[in-house]
């Protein structure tokens, strides 16, 4: 009797399960087979690609990029990226190109021109404190040449000017000499001749 209950026991389990097969192959159409195939079939291409490209050894350090947020800040990145692309059009672009193309034909202008020698020579100006010193005296010196390029006129002036002809004699000389002006000039010319000298002789 005892045997008996333990063996209906251990039956009913497996009529069960036979029961629950045989729902579940009814319930099953050819299409839900053929959809569950194709994914099991795709699920085990998939997980051959990526044990044959080595992406196994990639997760460990995405998981250590989602622990420390560095995957969070790379996403940001892309979406700032991704927006900065979506804010430009064709025109800005374009302009961006030339920009940078005009940028790079004028390095490689000044690198051909000579401009290698030229920063090599700034830097030796600035190392011995020249450069400093030629950009303090510059007001000065810009001053100087246009006081220069001023009596460079005068003269270019004075030459082409139409001289009037003065009376001959002890009187046109002592009427040239009494003018304010011929007293003016003559004194410029003297103080230009002892600049002049007190100049060379420091030199």
């Amino acid at each position: 009797m005892m045997m008996t209950e333990l063996k209906e026991s251990e039956d009913f389990p497996s009529a069960e399960a036979e029961h629950l097969v045989t729902a579940a192959r009814d319930a099953l159409s050819d299409e839900m087979v053929s959809r569950l195939a194709g994914f099991c079939s795709e699920g085990m291409d998939l997980m051959d690609r990526v044990q044959r490209s080595g992406l196994i050894r990639a997760i460990p350090v995405l998981a250590d990029m989602v622990d420390n947020g560095d995957l969070d800040r790379i996403s940001q990145l892309a979406r700032v990226y991704q927006a900065f692309q979506d804010a430009l059009t064709d025109d800005m672009v374009g302009r961006l190109a030339g920009t940078v193309g005009e940028g790079l034909s004028m390095l490689d202008r000044f690198n051909r021109g000579g401009g290698g020698r030229l920063l090599h020579m700034l830097e030796r100006l600035e190392a011995t404190g020249a450069l400093e010193r030629i950009v303090q005296s510059l007001p000065a010196l810009l001053d100087k040449l246009d006081r220069a390029v001023g009596l460079l006129d005068g003269l270019e002036a004075a030459s082409t000017a139409k001289q009037t002809p003065s009376g001959g004699g002890l009187g046109g000389l002592w009427n040239l000499m009494t003018r304010r002006e011929t007293q003016e000039a003559l004194q410029f010319l003297t103080a230009l001749s002892q600049q002049m000298r007190d100049g060379r002789a420091n030199g």
